[in-house]
């Protein structure tokens, strides 16, 4: 497994990282997640990322990796703990941290990433929401100080609210989710450039959209999945299309995808168990894609640069959606 500097950092990480939303009561049972991890950091991945939002997560992890000899990365997250969580609390969130360290059986986090920093309405971090300040920076600075994290980061999903963040020099790494893939690119457009400005490690998160672009989807893209635009549904097309053309699997595509652009220090993968960590580090090592190839994508990219207006964040394939809030 090839590795890549983490922007400033110091730190070399895997081309593909371990995401820990699905090791965890989410997505595996607690033997199967494990073997997951294990088979991962023998395959050459160090970059594993979880958070308190992630179910059990942190523990499922502390649990697999306890004895590990192998080095690795960790990144975690402060959010959405305890409940009721006050992200201006600096007591509560200190008490978060602590429950991290517990959980993970760790004494030092490489990097502790605020969660979800760009969307006010989920979390209210920010006391003065123009310079980005508040109790959380005065906390992580303390943290990094004592020697308790060594490196800080944003965890975010929006695509212009977080490069105003990113702007302010105040952090080492950045994860973007859900923003930059083979159909969806808007992190490229600011994301990107900001966190490429500020020397910031840059951690692709949902590479293929939380299973959207893990496998195909013929049948509901051709005549079927009433909530997917006609303008989305003719761009999966012209992907199917092109991936019958080359012979690639869409998630081979979606992953070497990512990890040829230069400045993505890594990409993230939701495996949940050894076999699917398996598939994805043969895809990743495969290298990045020939400029041929990438050309095409972009122009299928382009058919569809900005997400429709009612389009589900999630794209629910193999589920009933019937509008905003009622997908089952």
């Amino acid at each position: 497994m090839k590795t890549r500097p983490l922007g400033k950092t110091g730190l070399h990480v895997s081309e593909l990282a371990m995401g820990g939303l699905f090791i965890s009561s989410f997505g595996a049972a607690y033997e199967q997640g494990k073997a997951a991890v294990l088979r991962a950091l023998e395959l050459g991945v160090n970059y594993i990322d979880t958070a308190p939002g992630y179910a059990n997560s942190e523990e499922v992890f502390g649990k697999a990796l306890e004895g590990v000899t192998t080095p690795y990365i960790l990144s975690t997250k402060l959010g959405g703990r305890p409940q009721p969580f006050k992200p201006q609390d600096r007591d509560g969130l200190m008490k978060s941290v602590e429950e991290s360290l517990r959980l993970l059986k760790r004494d030092v986090i490489d990097i502790l990433m605020i969660h979800e920093p760009d969307r006010p309405g989920q979390y209210d971090w920010w006391a003065d929401p123009v310079n980005f300040d508040g109790p959380v920076m005065q906390l992580l600075d303390d943290l990094k100080r004592q020697g308790v994290i060594r490196f800080t980061g944003l965890g975010g999903t929006t695509a212009y609210e977080l490069p105003h963040i990113i702007n302010t020099g105040k952090f080492d790494v950045v994860l973007t989710a859900f923003n930059y893939s083979l159909l969806w690119r808007e992190a490229a457009r600011e994301v990107l450039p900001a966190a490429k400005r500020q020397g910031m490690g840059i951690v692709i998160g949902s590479p293929l959209q939380q299973g959207a672009l893990a496998r195909r989807y013929d049948a509901q893209v051709n005549s079927g999945a009433r909530w997917l635009s006609q303008p989305r549904r003719a761009q999966y097309k012209a992907l199917y299309d092109f991936l019958d053309e080359v012979g690639v699997s869409i998630a081979e595509m979606g992953l070497r995808f990512v990890i040829s652009n230069p400045d993505i220090s890594c990409t993230l993968m939701g495996a949940r168990s050894p076999q699917e960590v398996e598939q994805n580090v043969a895809a990743v090592e495969k290298g990045p894609l020939p400029a041929d190839i990438l050309k095409r994508l972009d122009e299928i990219a382009a058919m569809v640069p900005f997400r429709p207006f009612e389009e589900p964040f999630g794209l629910p394939f193999n589920r009933d959606y019937w509008g905003p809030g009622v997908a089952r």
